[in-house]
């Protein structure tokens, strides 16, 4: 889909330091044996919009206003990833993640501009309503005729 300010992720990362984004490491849940048990590989990363620099007040606005379920009362946007095997590589997916999920949300989609449907699509709409309307007085009918 085309936005008409499409903002990417990789100029997000441009915008952002790495010193805006808290990283929590843990151990991760599931298989992976004495691997798991050991190394601390799940990566959450923490970015506080609400205090962010980096981001202009109507920036802030529309990531609250569309990222509403995803950010904490206190402003902060949390990521994790658990699925690689090592810290570095969940790291770098997760922060991955945030970027997208950051610039999909500051990019905007253009109005549509409504136009009004062909004849022969109205046509083919009104055709199909009658043969729905058709096929249910057929019921109606047959009923009375099994009902006597």
């Amino acid at each position: 889909m085309k936005f008409l300010n499409e903002v990417t992720p990789d100029e997000l990362k441009k915008r952002i330091p790495a010193s805006e984004l808290e990283m929590i490491t843990s151990r991760s849940s599931g298989p992976g044996g004495q691997n798991v048990n050991k190394v601390n590989t799940k990566v959450e990363i923490r970015f506080n919009v609400k205090d962010s620099p980096f981001l202009s007040d109507a920036e802030k606005d529309l990531i609250f206003s569309r990222l509403k379920n995803r950010i904490s009362a206190s402003g902060i946007i949390s990521v994790r990833s658990q699925s690689g095997r090592s810290q570095a590589r969940n790291r770098e997916l997760a922060s991955e993640r945030l970027f997208a999920i950051l610039a999909e949300s500051l990019s905007t989609e253009p109005e549509r501009i409504p136009s009004r449907p062909t004849r022969s699509s109205v046509e083919k709409r009104l055709g199909e309503k009658r043969k729905r309307a058709d096929l249910k007085k057929t019921r109606k009918t047959s009923r009375k005729v099994h009902d006597n």
